[in-house]
Order: C-alpha cells, then structure tokens, then sequence
C-alpha cells in the first residue's frame, strides 16, 4: 500500500498510487508520489512513466482528517504536498500517461491535469469538489482540460465530467473498458518508449517550454486563496457543514 514502482516492461516505468480507502493522500503520501515520479524520469533506462491506482478510484485529493486533525501544519504541508507532486508529473523528464478509473478529483486534477496523454477507463469523472470542502486551488490544471467558461461552470458547482466528454475536447487519448485500462496505458506508453530516448527528453522540455501558462506559479497564486480560506474561518465553516450534511444521511 502506497506509492510503489515497477517496470512492466523495457524503458517504461509503472508508478501506483494505492492508499485505500479512496486515494485521498496524506501529507507523507504526496511528497512519496513526488519522489517516485522524479526517480523514475531521472532514470536514462525511462522512456515513459504511467501513473496509475489502485482501488475504487484514481485519486480523491488530500486527507481532509489529516487537516482536520492536524490543522495549519497539515494545511501548509498538504499544499507543499501537492505542489511538489503536480511539478514532478510535469517536470518528468519523460512522458507522463495517467491512466485513470473510477474517481479523479481535487488533487487528482492536479496530476492528470500535468500529465502528457491521459487514458481513461468508461467509469471515470473528473471534478473539482474544492467549493464544497472548504478548499480553493487546481484551476490551473483543470483549465488545462476544458475551455475556459466550462472550467469555471465546473469549479463553482463542483460537478463532474464524464470521460467521454473529456474524449470529445481532445484532452483525453483514449477511453476504454474498466478491465482494458492498463493494457491500453501501457500501448500507448510502449509506442512512446519506443523512441530515442535523448530525443524523448528533448521534447518534453521543448514542448514545456512553450506552454502558454506557467502551471507552478498559477498554482502557486491559487494556493494562497486556499490558505486564506483557512486562516480566516472560512474553510472550517464549509467543512464542518459538508461533514453534517454527509453524516446526516442526506447521501441516501
């Protein structure tokens, strides 16, 4: 359980993210995805890095009872948590294929959202639920999968999109059935792995060069708000309200 890395097979790296119940990761959790994405592309014998999960769903973003029970020093280590981990993915000096089922929210957006190609399996949803969990940040990325006016209809109701609506703007690659998602992440992965490797490296760099947005300072500047949020009572008031309303029973 965790984050581990495999290679399934030559000049591919498999990194796995499996913190049950839902993948939603600790502070310690998102400093380890960090590490062992940037191990894996600093590796010569890497060629493409696909990150997958396991469980019921690709990610539910940060452990709010970690924050909740922790308090400040959780808020400012899960932010430099996921900072950390959005810039390995995409930094990697490689490729990055998220290959993604089930859920993919809050933090989850934030990696898939800096990944190079995402394959999706036929259940997965992506969505930024930050509004109803007393929490701000991940725009960035997600503006990085949608056109603009969509993003922000997203962002302040918290709803989710489908896959195959991801698939019909272009920021999917492929969706396929639940039981196919590996095998199509790593066909695609092989097909990239395939390539020089130098040449890989060269591209990747190239190509992050000329990216219209700076991905670490926009969420850099998005992460103060949700700061704020903390420090001024806000984000408490919401979460308890979401955690009554939950315990409540009023999800059926």
């Amino acid at each position: 359980m965790g984050v581990s890395t495999s290679s399934p097979e030559k000049g591919i790296s498999e990194t796995t993210v499996d913190v049950p119940p839902v993948n939603a990761l600790t502070v310690d959790d998102w400093f380890a995805l960090a590490d062992a994405v940037r191990t894996a592309g600093r590796d010569p014998r890497t060629r493409c890095v696909v990150l997958t999960a396991g469980g019921r769903g690709f990610n539910a973003g940060v452990d709010i009872k970690e924050i909740q029970a922790r308090g400040r020093s959780a808020l400012v280590g899960a932010n430099r948590g996921c900072f950390e981990a959005f810039a390995a993915v995409y930094e990697c000096e490689v490729p990055v294929v998220a290959a993604v089922h089930g859920f993919c929210l809050g933090g989850g957006i934030g990696l898939v959202g800096n990944a190079d190609v995402i394959v999706a399996s036929e259940d997965a949803v992506f969505g930024l639920p930050e509004l109803d969990r007393g929490a701000l940040g991940a725009a960035t990325h997600l503006a990085r999968l949608v056109p603009q006016h969509l993003m922000r209809a997203l962002y302040y109701t918290s709803r989710t999109v489908t896959a195959a609506e991801l698939h019909a703007h272009g920021s999917v690659w492929r969706v396929v059935p639940r039981d196919g998602l590996r095998a199509a992440a790593l066909e695609l992965a092989r097909e990239i792995a395939a390539k020089d490797g130098e040449l890989l490296r060269l591209a990747k760099a190239a190509i992050n060069g000329i990216d219209p947005v700076d991905v670490r300072r926009s969420y850099r500047f998005e992460q103060g708000f949700t700061f704020e949020a903390n420090v001024s009572g806000v984000a408490d008031r919401v979460r308890d309200a979401f955690g009554g309303e939950r315990d409540g029973g009023r999800r059926g």
